[in-house]
């Protein structure tokens, strides 16, 4: 028998999940409608109407299945009740880059993941290269835009 993979996540992104489940389980009604008014226009092999409102009914039931799955699955995890001196999922990471220049990294979970607001996926591969190094730990990472050198400055736990 398989067993479920847990996913490890904050408890603001297992919110913002929740937030978006209730967002689209409130348009599916709306949806509904949609293809029942578009249904009442007649023949439907060539109804643009009807057949937009059928893929936004598949789009939105996918994403909901997406969702649900990533909650029951969800390990919420408060990194203000971890501490240590090694980087897990969930520390602040402040880290100087070849120029050193401070950038600060959380790692997050997948489903979170958004670096424009500091936040990586500790799948990502920075992510991965940071995971149990500790402070003044050098950390080189491939990414798309060529090899990257940081050096661990600050780990925190907020």
């Amino acid at each position: 028998m398989a067993t479920v993979e847990k996913m490890p996540m904050l408890a603001e992104g297992y919110e913002k999940l929740n937030e978006q489940l209730k967002v689209l389980k409130a348009e599916r009604p709306l949806i509904v409608d949609a293809i029942e008014e578009a249904r009442a226009h007649g023949d439907l092999s060539e109804n643009a109407e009807y057949h937009a409102a059928k893929e936004r009914q598949g789009q939105v039931e996918a994403t909901i299945a997406d969702i649900e799955d990533k909650l029951s699955r969800a390990q919420i995890i408060d990194p203000r009740e971890l501490s240590g001196d090694r980087i897990v999922f969930g520390a602040t990471v402040t880290l100087l880059d070849e120029d050193d220049k401070s950038v600060k990294y959380q790692i997050v979970g997948q489903a979170e993941a958004d670096a424009k607001s500091g936040k990586i996926s500790y799948n990502s591969p920075l992510g991965r290269a940071l995971i149990g190094k500790s402070l003044g730990d050098e950390v080189e990472v491939t990414v798309p835009a060529g090899d990257r050198w940081y050096e661990v400055s600050k780990i925190e736990f907020i």
